[in-house]
């Protein structure tokens, strides 16, 4: 970017650049301590991922399903399902809505496995937040919610000739 570019955004469009590449290097850095804290259950981030969003639905959910619901692709949830269901985290059931598109169940395995990461997750949760404010946390949390709101409403409305 040269600085003619920089001079023409406004300081609202300037901040949201940098918060988009604070955001990229906080996803690098919770990935990576994600991989290290499930290394040792047979898991990754991208693994945790999935289990936890079954877990947090609370039912079993199909292939898309899980890639809406954590902003990735149906191919590669469709992967790390497969990866799921070889190490028994995960088994496949019939879907009565679609017979093509099974759905995805947490077996025990699975819930307890995902149980014991949960509370590792939390030592780490707790040692992130430490000494760092709660009402600025929760603020963090709204705004992030409100980008991931924006970005969804930009990708309905987007086309390849908007990017030009």
């Amino acid at each position: 970017m040269n600085h003619a570019d920089k001079a023409d955004r406004s300081d609202g469009a300037d901040a949201m650049t940098q918060l988009i590449l604070k955001t990229f290097r906080a996803n690098g850095q919770l990935l990576e301590v994600g991989d290290r804290i499930t290394a040792p259950f047979g898991l990754s981030s991208a693994r945790w991922q999935v289990l936890g969003a079954l877990a947090g639905e609370g039912r079993p959910l199909a292939v898309a399903q899980i890639a809406r619901r954590m902003g990735l692709t149906r191919q590669s949830v469709r992967r790390t399902v497969s990866d799921l269901v070889e190490l028994g985290f995960v088994e496949l059931a019939d879907n009565p809505d679609h017979k093509r598109a099974k759905l995805v169940v947490l077996t025990p395995l699975g819930i307890e496995t995902l149980t014991e990461v949960t509370a590792v997750q939390a030592k780490l949760a707790e040692y992130l937040a430490a000494d760092l404010d709660p009402q600025q946390l929760r603020q963090t949390l709204a705004l992030l919610g409100q980008v991931i709101d924006r970005c969804e409403s930009f990708k309905s409305g987007f086309s390849k000739g908007d990017s030009k």
